[in-house]
């Protein structure tokens, strides 16, 4: 049984993290007598001087509603870097010092929460025989071996209430209203917000849009009498033979951004319609502020589930849901591949059924 474990968050954030980690502490104090270390700023906090504190059940009191992460959080760091062509490195020396470092602690084992990128950093920490158990955390909804990761239930209804409240000015000014969010290079939070949030066209990486069909939708729309059209679209859609759009880098390392495909869109259906357009870029507040129920309860059995699986001598395990358990996975399962919207799957047939475009070039005309 191990005596003192360590608990790191990396990432972007998500709501969620803090039920975690809150979980995490009180199922190893309480139920295994474990020692657990809060490693701040992600793996950085393993490095040089190895920022880390005490965390004890009363030290996690009021976390469940509280979004972000106590433990702080970075997106990129001195465990992993990129070639000129793309290529993922994982540098030796950062993974050595931060092995050292635990040794010298007597940091036993990890619980890594994160997403694909900081779950391949847990997997090198694996493959070098230190033990570790990983926590899917992303708002996209996109990590491959779980049916769905915390913070994603309270994107959507960040986004949907945005649609909602979209919804009634597009009416009152016979608008088109475009609504951007995230989700990377899936559209997962775009399909979901779409559908429970009366979307009239949904855009998403998955399935390539024919600038055409988008504005043949909104010109429908107008003949019919209903003189508004809302599109929700994912920041990594693309036009069909296009590419995906890119914000200008502003960054120190030059890591391109997805964003701007709801601006782009705007210009050309107001050039094509004539129709005044409006955008709205959701950004980041669908990843901050407090998680809703059902984020709390899943984080909540994510963290007791992967505390369980490191007292058990489980290693290199990710914590995942199926079929409404939780069980566990092997690290490398979940970060193989990211988990992508099936752009015949169900919840597209649906949205197709009730009249919902995604303007594709083989979709019927649009019929109001």
């Amino acid at each position: 049984m191990f005596k003192k474990i360590g608990v790191v968050t990396g990432g972007g954030d998500a709501p969620g993290l803090n039920a975690v980690i809150r979980a995490v502490v009180r199922t190893a104090v309480r139920r295994y007598g474990m020692k657990v270390f809060g490693i701040e700023n992600s793996f950085e906090g393993l490095l040089d001087d190895a920022k880390m504190r005490r965390l004890k059940p009363s030290d996690v009191i009021g976390l469940l509603p509280r979004g972000g992460t106590i433990l702080g959080t970075c997106n990129s760091g001195s465990f992993c870097r990129y070639t000129p062509d793309g290529e993922v490195i994982y540098p030796e020396e950062p993974m050595e010092k931060a092995l050292e470092n635990m040794e010298r602690l007597g940091i036993e084992a990890l619980v890594v929460l994160g997403g694909e990128g900081t779950l391949a950093i847990a997997e090198q920490f694996h493959k070098r025989g230190f033990p570790i158990v990983g926590v899917p955390k992303t708002i996209d909804n996109d990590l491959a071996a779980t049916e769905l990761t915390f913070g994603f239930m309270t994107a959507i209804d960040i986004a949907t209430e945005a649609l909602d409240r979209l919804h009634t000015t597009a009416e009152s000014h016979n608008r088109v209203m475009i609504l951007e969010v995230m989700g990377r290079n899936t559209g997962w939070i775009a399909l979901h917000a779409g559908l429970t949030g009366s979307a009239d066209v949904i855009l998403i990486p998955e399935i390539p849009f024919v600038m055409d069909k988008v504005v043949e939708a909104v010109k429908a729309r107008d003949a019919s009498g209903s003189r508004f059209t809302n599109i929700v679209v994912a920041e990594g859609a693309s036009e069909l033979g296009g590419e995906e759009v890119f914000l200008e880098n502003g960054t120190a390392s030059k890591v391109k951004r997805l964003g701007g495909i709801g601006e782009y869109l705007r210009r050309q259906i107001e050039e094509k319609t004539g129709k005044e357009a409006r955008t709205v870029v959701l950004g980041h507040l669908q990843r901050g502020g407090s998680p809703n129920s059902f984020d709390r309860m899943l984080a909540t059995n994510f963290g007791a589930a992967a505390v369980h699986s490191l007292a058990s001598g489980e290693r290199g395990r990710m914590v995942a849901l199926q079929s409404s358990l939780v069980i566990t996975v092997p690290l490398e399962e979940a970060i193989v591949n990211i988990k992508k919207v099936t752009p015949d799957g169900q919840l597209v047939r649906t949205a197709r059924d009730i009249g919902i475009s995604f303007g594709a070039p083989d979709e019927p005309p649009y019929v109001v």
